[in-house]
């Protein structure tokens, strides 16, 4: 059952720069309830009273189409330009997928997963460590900040997937060093062309067909330039991040202690330390090797032999 009509009306348009994303304008009075549904379902606003749908999985009409249906049902005048509507009931496939054992809604729920990850990368919340390329595509190691769980990412785009999952950084940068140690790089990896075309879709709407523009209307402001995380535009911003975070939980001393850095510092101080022992007793052995007896007790002063050591085990005792 349908709620009564609100004064609120919603157009569905084709996005007049990008091939496949949607922008809805909204207008009425009570305008606010239909705003709140399309920004739900994921969609951005680029102007005023302006959004725009924009995914990397190029499915864009379909999830206008699952909008328009929970416009409608809130009772709220949604109309879908023949543009839009042409693609939303035009059927197409990846070319040389990878999965072509999937069924159509099958890779739409293995590209939805995708597009999760990459808004979860996007806003924030999964912290990219490390990225490197397996010789097929970009694998990548992160942690979701709710959350503390780590995972290790597979794929580009639309093929993007999460192939592991850790209880703390340190184990999920130990093996992806352990796996990648030749080509990974720190932070996240730079943008895909299909990451860059979203993102200057969300920030440039060209000129919507939108109908005739009254006389008085007054131009649109300028759209605000995205908002790109500190980690991803700046890689000092991450370190410091992936610290405080590792700090948080306990984990950073156990990690720094593995850096080569670290160990590097200890054996430094391990050489400065023998040093000062034996510039204070130029006749003291400099440290506890080797192993030997103490002296004699007795009045003769000659040291015992040392006492031969066992062989060491060679098999299950």
């Amino acid at each position: 059952m349908t709620e009564p009509a609100l004064d609120a009306h919603v157009r569905l348009d084709t996005h007049p720069t990008h091939s496949s994303a949607v922008t809805a304008t909204v207008t009425g009075t009570e305008a606010d309830r239909a705003l709140a549904i399309l920004l739900a379902d994921g969609w951005e606003a680029a102007a005023e009273n302006t959004l725009v749908l924009v995914r990397i999985d190029h499915e864009e009409p379909y999830w206008a189409n699952e909008t328009a249906g929970k416009l409608h049902t809130a009772g709220i005048p949604t109309e879908i330009s023949d543009r839009l509507r042409k693609a939303i009931h035009e059927e197409w496939t990846w070319t040389d997928y990878p999965m072509p054992w999937c069924t159509r809604s099958e890779i739409r729920e293995v590209s939805d997963q995708a597009q999760k990850i990459y808004d979860d990368i996007r806003h924030g919340r999964l912290l990219i460590h490390a990225h490197a390329h397996d010789g097929h595509t970009t694998v990548a190691v992160g942690t979701y900040l709710d959350t503390g769980k780590s995972v290790y990412l597979h794929g580009e785009n639309h093929l993007r997937q999460i192939a592991d999952t850790f209880d703390s950084p340190a184990q999920a940068l130990t093996m992806f060093e352990r796996v990648h140690g030749d080509s990974m790089r720190p932070g996240p990896a730079p943008l895909t062309d299909t990451e860059r075309q979203t993102a200057q879709a969300r920030t440039f709407l060209g000129t919507p067909d939108t109908g005739p523009t009254p006389p008085t209307a007054q131009p649109e402001p300028a759209p605000e330039p995205e908002v790109v995380p500190a980690y991803a535009a700046d890689p000092g911003d991450h370190d410091a991040l992936l610290e405080e975070f590792l700090t948080a939980h306990g984990e950073w001393q156990k990690w720094s202690t593995w850096s080569d850095d670290t160990t590097h510092a200890i054996h430094e101080s391990q050489t400065l330390r023998i040093e000062r022992v034996h510039q204070a007793d130029p006749g003291r052995r400099p440290g506890p090797w080797p192993r030997t007896n103490p002296p004699c007790p007795n009045a003769c002063g000659i040291s015992p032999r040392p006492t031969p050591r066992p062989p060491p085990c060679c098999g299950p005792c």
